[in-house]
């Protein structure tokens, strides 16, 4: 029943509902494709992905299906693109209008994690980004010492604005993992 309340919430904009289904689905979707791929990049990238989309296309969910179903079908239909682009080695550039396209979530009151990562020292705290993988350290670099906007880094990196923002909420949440398994 709280699934269907956070997706309803999800539906009208909601962050922290967002936030909620990413860390509730995160690893069921994410073994999935570990098991598929035999590779944590990718496997972590193609969940990225998925969350992605899925936020991006939440108001088309039906509700008549589980959502994890949903979810890993949406991994799936991620992941057979990844063959494809792979197979037939085709670059297809995204245009700054379907960029814009890309869901958008208000990221206006700082979250556990971010609290949680504003209490540390800094020195202690770049220990901790520096467990973090490097793609993570750099949109966590980015975001909070460069102080750049997410379409600055979506820009920076070259990668669409919803990967950005499900990577540095990611990021937030395994730093925020790594300081509490710390103190």
């Amino acid at each position: 029943m709280e699934i269907n309340s956070q997706i309803e919430k999800a539906k009208h904009g909601d962050q922290a509902a967002f936030t909620f289904l990413l860390n509730y689905y995160w690893n069921e979707v994410y073994g999935f494709m570990l098991k598929r791929t035999e590779n944590e990049t990718n496997a972590e990238d193609i969940t990225i992905e998925t969350f992605s989309k899925a936020f991006d296309k939440i108001a088309s969910y039906n509700p008549e299906f589980q959502f994890n179903t949903w979810l890993i079908s949406i991994a799936k239909n991620v992941h057979i693109d990844l063959l494809r682009k792979k197979k037939t080695s085709l670059f297809v550039e995204v245009t700054d209008k379907e960029d814009q396209k890309a869901y958008n979530i208000a990221d206006t009151t700082p979250s556990k994690e971010d609290e949680l990562i504003t209490e540390q020292n800094l020195s202690q705290l770049l220990r901790f980004i520096k467990e973090l993988k490097p793609h993570y350290q750099e949109v966590i670099q980015l975001r909070y010492f460069q102080e750049m906007s997410y379409q600055e880094i979506a820009n920076k990196i070259d990668e669409p604005l919803s990967n950005v923002k499900i990577k540095l909420l990611r990021a937030k949440k395994l730093l925020a993992e790594i300081i509490r398994d710390k103190r």
